[in-house]
């Protein structure tokens, strides 16, 4: 049996053990309202995300609440979803995953937070 090499689609949250997962390895972020980058410091809660991928979605679990499902290979075309979110003092162009993302994660983190993705143009993201 062959081990897959563990990665984290949403940087902050649990690493997953999956084949394809290593080529998402921090595609996604939760930013607050600030869209500042919401580490495991600033939110706790990310922890308790569980994270799985099933035909072609991301899907994220947590105690008490129900799946939601993000699909993970999506053309980027509408620039009202484009803007620029902080990681540390760099700027990202991200794409944001929408409001019903955003509702999920502000109801388990008991704050305003948004899920956004790395747009696939922007400049590489230098993690702390």
């Amino acid at each position: 049996m062959t081990t897959n090499p563990l990665s984290t689609p949403i940087a902050a949250c649990q690493a997953l053990d999956h084949p394809g997962a290593p080529a998402y390895d921090r595609r996604w972020l939760v930013v607050d309202e600030d869209r500042e980058w919401l580490d495991a410091s600033r939110a706790e809660g990310l922890a308790r995300i569980e994270l799985g991928i099933r035909f072609g979605y991301l899907v994220l679990r947590a105690p008490g609440m129900l799946r939601l499902d993000i699909p993970m290979d999506v053309i980027e075309d509408d620039d009202s979803v484009v803007g620029e979110a902080r990681v540390g003092s760099q700027a990202v162009r991200v794409v944001d995953e929408g409001d019903l993302a955003a509702a999920w994660l502000a109801e388990l983190l008991g704050r305003p937070a948004r899920l956004v993705k790395v747009h696939p143009e922007a400049e590489p993201v230098v993690w702390p």
